[in-house]
């Protein structure tokens, strides 16, 4: 299990094993929105209002490397379901479809009028859906 929060931080818990947490995460410079374990487990993906996405190591917790693009804060990450592409949705109005592998930007795609509330990936993992304070929902092909 991880928690983000508006202390900047993260931890990683084992709850079954251990009442205390496997990691104390640190990297954000503003509180965390969003953390999500990929579906493979392997990744964890962070978005703060930093505007930043952070990745980590699913077992140890330890940093792997910030995702940057957005030029406001990130309010939420989705994984593609083979645990190779993330999407995060921004205030900025715009949505980045990530090589998590790489670390790089492989789609950039605005559209929306505002800031961008919520994304996610179909289970084809062909399209991401996105939905923002525009008060428009938004089916993109991948």
């Amino acid at each position: 299990m991880v928690s983000g929060s508006d202390d900047f931080t993260l931890f990683l818990w084992e709850p079954a094993d251990n009442k205390k947490p496997i990691a104390r995460m640190t990297g954000h410079q503003q509180l965390i929105n969003d953390v999500r374990f990929s579906p493979d487990t392997r990744l964890i993906a962070s978005a703060s209002f930093d505007k930043s996405v952070k990745l980590w190591d699913g077992r140890t917790g330890k940093f792997i490397a910030t995702l940057r693009g957005h030029v406001n804060a990130v309010y939420q990450v989705a994984w593609s379901a083979d645990s190779r592409l993330m999407c995060s949705g921004s205030k900025d109005s715009t949505l980045k479809v990530w090589d998590v592998g790489q670390h790089t930007i492989l789609m950039d795609l605005p559209g929306h009028a505002d800031e961008v509330f919520a994304v996610d990936w179909s289970p084809d993992g062909e399209r991401v859906a996105s939905g923002g304070r525009d008060k428009v929902l938004k089916v993109w092909r991948t």
